[in-house]
């Protein structure tokens, strides 16, 4: 068995990792679970929290994540996600001041695509808000 497992994170926006890693806990949709090396093939949707990655070194790097999905083939491993931030990266406060002004928009959304929109918005920082929690 390979004593490290490649992982490959990518978003929209760019690819966050391309690196050897040890561990990687993913927060799947069914339940979070925790790829090694050797693991069995799994493709998983991913649901937002915190996707942990455990390096070669032992030490640990944390990202947000919402949406996308995780495959796991042999000692690789793609994530692809929606979005992704590392987690040092979010500001609680702002984040709550955030989730404070998305309420104040839905409550005076004026049709029900506009409520919708502010509604997934909503959704999207209360995950985040919740993940801080979850870290803390």
């Amino acid at each position: 068995m390979a004593e490290a497992l490649k992982l490959e994170l990518v978003s929209p926006e760019k690819e966050l990792v391309s690196r050897q890693v040890k561990a990687v806990q993913v927060p799947g949709l069914e339940g979070a679970f925790e790829v090694l090396p050797g693991h069995a093939p799994v493709l998983s949707i991913l649901r937002p929290g915190v996707l942990g990655i455990t390096e070669v070194s032992g030490t640990e790097t944390k990202f947000f994540v919402r949406g996308g999905y995780v495959e796991v083939a042999g000692d690789e491993m793609s994530v692809l996600a929606e979005y992704a931030i590392p987690v040092e990266q979010l500001n609680p406060a702002q984040i709550e001041q955030e989730i404070r002004w998305a309420q104040e928009d839905l409550e005076d959304a004026r049709n029900d695509e506009e409520r919708r929109k502010l509604q997934e918005r909503l959704d999207f920082l209360q995950a985040l808000a919740d993940a801080l929690k979850q870290e803390a």
